[in-house]
């Protein structure tokens, strides 16, 4: 419901995550206060009573009237969002856990004297539901029908908790009590619970780290975000379970070398095949998060302190979020918060100690080195450019050599990984020069090419724009900006563009959705007015700064940028008109779906001149999206015509061949455009709504066309 109001970001997942954490640490706090303070029967009316109360804000829904996020505030908008909408639902919720477990201690039932088995269990149901709904639920249903079985199911809880509660505290033996042998433990010290709270950090914050890093910088794949998530949900499964599948020894055997491939891969950025890029750092936090999951289980209090050992996972849990989904955003330009937990991750290993002798002096000498190497490329101008990459190379081989050789020493192994994380990032080995800047949105990376011909904007993997700086002899670019990336002068959307202003045979009004670096702006002409409609403040500053892309200045001074969801500011627009509408909302290689929805057009719709066509460009690693909006396009009562451009090999690498659907009322709406292939609905498609989508269907037809 939430995520593709804000573009599709992965930072709309990091909040949500931070969000279930924080409310979650609320409901294991509460069930902790209920079993330590209150006796008997009363205990369960008390929570009966709360869960009831949690079904006055069913079904569930977005609350009324929230409207735009404030620019740079975006994450208090989403908690806030989120907590008045499922806040009070999800709090009855999350105290279910530790309460039935704690009453299944004292009901006297056969197991009962170690209730943790229960755990894995209940994370066993998260895991089946995580991925019955993008494969299951949303395929097939619409959010009204879920929300209405959610409610269903949540009614169908209340009940069944009752009858456990009648079984605990109303049987024929007497008072519910813990067995004598599980209460003879004193309660846990303050150091044993910060253990329990740092333990559960790291895996925490490193699996919303992996993520954003996955996501973004690896692959924006449908559905990727699931199986971070789900690691972390089986390493909960295995370590409570009753069997032991694999030893601690083994992980912790096998952590310092995955970690060290981990550490070489992210410091130069290699990429290998995806697969095999999303494997390695998949199963290096999974594996980390089995050490510090199996170190927590191994620690565990017995059942009477259960409730308080729950409370502590579930405060490293929510710390850990908020440092990966809260503060690192705001604090580093970059997704530093994943190579500072991995270093973490190291350091979480068994057998941390101070180091005292030898040792301290030769952690001493490591820090000094490391730093006086580090110290020329604070230097403003300094860098390491090519043909001497190889001492950047070089120097990294040896630390990771070093670390691994290291491997029995945390501290020392935490230390050689964060000195190869330094030096990369002062001296970046692939660019010349490397700036990032980090928003809520994502984060642009604005590079100068190795060979000095292009700076360029990233945001994840997908370029948004490149801007020559000097011609193939190596002079200086001058006069207006050379259009390249998808906006070549003979690429779909110029040809739209220019189509337009052939029909219009005068000044055209134009709309764009996603202004990147402002290349689009160079394919209007003096006397076009230009409206771009972007989401991300930062993304508006980049382009409008000459030091970095002078499309806007040399080409369209005078466009107009609205900030903010382009769906919401287009419909306050009330008096705009426009001859071409162009969406294109690029989210690294996602598209924002509410923007391709019925809905979406029919906004659309009332801001087109008559004559006028609406431009969408669905270029997608991962996803087809040529039936969906056919199909979505069809049931508006729209025509759509589709140019897949073809690729040429061994051309201009910066020239990349975009797939473009055009959308229109009528054939003549076309002009010169009606040469594009027309698409027909094909039978099994849907269109989509704000009640329906499905990106399983895209995802499929998009393997299907790979074969």
């Amino acid at each position: 419901m939430v995520l593709p109001r804000l573009g599709g970001s992965p930072s709309v997942w990091s909040v949500a995550m931070v969000f279930f954490q924080g409310i979650l640490l609320l409901g294991y706090a509460y069930a902790d206060i209920l079993t330590r303070l209150v006796r008997g029967p009363l205990a369960l009316f008390i929570h009966l009573a709360v869960m009831l109360g949690g079904a006055m804000f069913l079904p569930v829904a977005i609350a009324k009237g929230w409207g735009l996020p404030p620019a740079g505030h975006e994450q208090l908008f989403l908690l806030g969002l989120f907590a008045v909408s499922i806040g009070f639902p999800f709090f009855a919720l999350s105290a279910n856990g530790p309460l039935l477990q704690a009453w299944f201690a004292r009901s006297g039932l056969g197991q009962a004297e170690n209730p943790y088995f229960l755990y894995a269990a209940s994370n066993t149901g998260s895991l089946l539901a995580l991925f019955a709904y993008p494969f299951v639920a949303e395929p097939f249903s619409t959010l009204s029908f879920q929300g209405s079985l959610w409610r269903s199911g949540y009614y169908l809880l209340i009940a069944l908790i009752a009858a456990c509660g009648v079984l605990v505290f109303f049987r024929s033996e007497g008072e519910a009590v813990l067995p004598h042998a599980q209460a003879t433990e004193a309660p846990p010290a303050f150091g044993r619970m910060t253990y329990w709270v740092v333990l559960a950090f790291v895996p925490s914050a490193l699996m919303i780290a992996a993520t954003a890093h996955i996501t973004t910088d690896v692959a924006a794949a449908p559905f990727l975000w699931v199986l971070p998530l789900s690691l972390y949900l089986i390493s909960f499964i295995l370590v409570f379970s009753r069997r032991t599948f694999i030893q601690q020894e083994t992980w912790i055997k096998l952590q310092p070398f995955l970690l060290a491939l981990l550490v070489l891969t992210l410091a130069l950025d290699i990429r290998t095949w995806l697969i095999v890029d999303v494997a390695l750092h998949l199963l290096t936090f999974f594996v980390t998060a089995m050490i510090c999951h199996g170190l927590m289980a191994a620690t565990r209090p017995q059942a009477a302190y259960l409730t308080r050992f729950y409370f502590c996972m579930s405060l490293g849990g929510v710390l850990g979020g908020i440092f990966s989904g809260l503060i690192a955003p705001h604090i580093f330009s970059w997704i530093a918060e994943y190579p500072l937990l991995v270093v973490a991750a190291a350091l979480a290993r068994p057998g941390l100690a101070w180091p005292r002798g030898k040792e301290a002096r030769l952690v001493v000498t490591l820090v000094v080195l490391v730093l006086l190497a580090a110290l020329p490329g604070l230097y403003e101008g300094f860098s390491i450019i090519p043909p001497y990459n190889w001492l950047v190379w070089g120097a990294v081989t040896i630390l990771i050599a070093c670390a691994v050789a290291s491997r029995e020493l945390p501290l020392r192994l935490a230390l050689l990984f964060a000195a190869v994380f330094l030096i990369t990032r002062i001296y970046p080995p692939n660019v010349r020069h490397l700036e990032t800047v980090r928003s809520f949105f994502g984060v642009h990376k604005i590079e100068v090419t190795s060979d000095g011909r292009f700076r360029v904007l990233r945001h994840g993997m997908e370029l948004h724009g490149a801007q020559r700086l000097t011609t193939d002899d190596g002079k200086p670019v001058t006069g207006r900006p050379e259009l390249s990336t998808y906006y070549h002068p003979d690429s779909p959307i110029a040809e739209a563009i220019d189509a337009v202003q052939d029909k219009k045979q005068g000044p055209i009004h134009a709309a764009v959705i996603g202004l990147g670096a402002g290349s689009i702006a160079c394919l209007m002409k003096p006397d076009d007015h230009l409206d771009y409609y972007e989401i991300d403040a930062e993304v508006i500053r980049i382009a409008r700064d000459p030091k970095r892309f002078t499309f806007l200045r040399d080409c369209k001074p005078d466009a107009n940028i609205v900030l903010g969801d382009a769906r919401l500011t287009i419909a306050e627009a009330k008096d705009a008109r426009y001859d071409v509408i162009v969406v294109d909302a690029f989210s690294s290689d996602s598209i924002p779906v509410h923007l391709l929805t019925r809905e979406a057009l029919r906004i659309y719709l009332s801001r087109l001149n008559p004559g006028g066509i609406i431009v969408t460009h669905i270029s997608n690693n991962h996803l087809d999206l040529t039936g969906v909006v056919t199909e979505t396009a069809a049931s508006e009562k729209l025509i759509a015509r589709l140019y897949d451009e073809d690729e040429t090999v061994g051309g201009d690498p910066m020239i990349k061949f975009s797939t473009v659907m055009i959308l229109a009322r009528n054939n003549d709406d076309f002009g010169l455009l009606k040469d594009w292939d027309l698409q027909t609905p094909e039978p099994g498609e849907y269109p989509w709504s704000d009640d329906f989508s499905n990106l399983l269907g895209p995802l499929i037809a998009k393997f299907r066309e790979g074969d």
